[in-house]
């Protein structure tokens, strides 16, 4: 009998020890992260407001920019497209993250059509891009007279990309300035050119100067149907762009909305938004300055699109969308190198969103040890709105 208790002693301690180790590894690798409250950024019943994206200016102002379109219920109509031709590029401001300028400012209207997405991009000079693409709603003369291929979604006939770039801390903007044609585009914008460069997602510039901007493609097999990311590089502040390399093809699979970044070590990273690929999240790497990436690899999650901004202690703070059940926005902490995505842990943000139109998560950083992320959302499947979660992650 005393045998028998002392093999149960040491069975107890030694599950104790393993539970403690256990405890210990897990205090190592899951990131310390608080969730402080959630904000309401803008809200009118009257638009719907999304794509959001944010930066902090040298002065510590932040600017968020986003689309704005009517609601189409205010027309007596039942859908919302998220084409419309009078989508236009809009801005709010704050000084603490929390208390927003109650009005938007335009920052640009397209003279063609709708605009879409807003991408904001703060310079190391000062200066600021904003990368964006219009759609253009034609009469049904300038349908039949369209060259072929072309892009066509919600009755609209697509532009193309173009940028922005603001020297005076967004007060005016100069452009549009439009990217090059890539080869592997075959599409044709409304007037029959040749479409230029486009894509929604992080542009990011790299310790070099260097501007990084990774774009969508339709792919000459399956115009309209499928898309592949290529990666343009500018080295005079986004005034004029090249063509580098080919981020992520498939045979199958479509790569669109994606965000580079750069790490430490000098690797260029793509985190892609795929199609036909259940929602899988996926990542591109370039260890050669850009000229080539080597195959994308899924991530081992769902979310899209995806957006990395590096943390003070040099880890990366990734944020992505969640159109499943229960839909919100979700994020992960990875490495400085971002290679341990496979195993960080998932950390969910918000699960009380009231349908899939939500999303497209941006973050900046406030102070050392918050972060304020900004997303569209909706609630009860309600009015879409700009909305915030503010974080707090204390440096590893």
């Amino acid at each position: 009998m005393f045998i028998k208790r002392m093999r149960l002693v040491v069975t107890l301690i030694g599950l104790i020890w393993l539970q403690c180790a256990y405890s210990n590894i897990q205090r190592d690798t899951i990131p310390v992260v608080r969730k402080v409250k959630d904000v309401l950024i803008y809200k009118d019943t009257m638009y719907h407001n999304a794509f959001p994206s944010i930066i902090k200016q040298p002065d510590g102002e932040l600017l968020v920019a986003f689309r704005r379109a009517p609601d189409r219920k205010v027309f007596g109509e039942s859908i919302t497209s998220h084409v419309d031709p009078n989508s236009y590029l809009v801005a709010v401001r704050s000084r603490d993250g929390e208390h927003w300028s109650p009005e938007p400012e335009l920052i640009y209207a397209h003279p063609f059509g709708g605009s879409q997405d807003p991408c904001l991009l703060q310079l190391r000079d000062g200066s600021i891009l904003c990368a964006s693409y219009g759609w253009a709603f034609l009469r049904p003369e300038g349908m039949s007279n369209l060259k072929q291929p072309y892009f066509e979604a919600g009755g609209a006939i697509f532009l193309g990309g173009y940028l922005l770039r603001s020297t005076d801390g967004a007060k005016t903007w100069q452009g549009p300035i439009y990217p090059p044609h890539i080869e592997p585009e075959i599409n044709y914008n409304a007037m029959g050119k040749p479409l230029p460069a486009y894509n929604r997602g992080a542009l990011y510039e790299g310790k070099d100067g260097r501007i990084f901007w990774v774009v969508a493609a339709s792919d000459a097999n399956k115009p309209n149907k499928k898309t592949s990311n290529y990666l343009l590089i500018s080295e005079d502040k986004g005034l004029t762009w090249k063509y580098s390399s080919v981020v992520a093809t498939d045979s199958q699979a479509s790569f669109n909305e994606t965000s580079v970044y750069e790490t430490p070590k000098g690797d260029i990273v793509a985190f892609l938004r795929t199609a036909n690929m259940d929602d899988q999240a996926c990542i591109a790497r370039s260890t050669d300055g850009g000229k080539s990436f080597g195959n994308w690899e899924k991530m081992g999650f769902q979310g899209h699109p995806l957006q990395a901004m590096r943390l003070p202690d040099n880890r990366v703070l990734l944020v992505y969308g969640y159109r499943h059940k229960p839909y919100g926005i979700r994020a992960r902490i990875l490495n400085p190198e971002c290679t341990d995505y496979a195993t960080a842990p998932e950390i969910i943000l918000r699960e009380d969103g009231g349908g899939t139109d939500l999303g497209y998560p941006w973050s900046v950083q406030l102070d050392t040890n918050h972060v304020l992320v900004v997303y569209y959302y909706n609630i009860n499947n309600g009015p879409r709105h700009i909305a915030g979660t503010l974080l707090e992650i204390p440096s590893k």
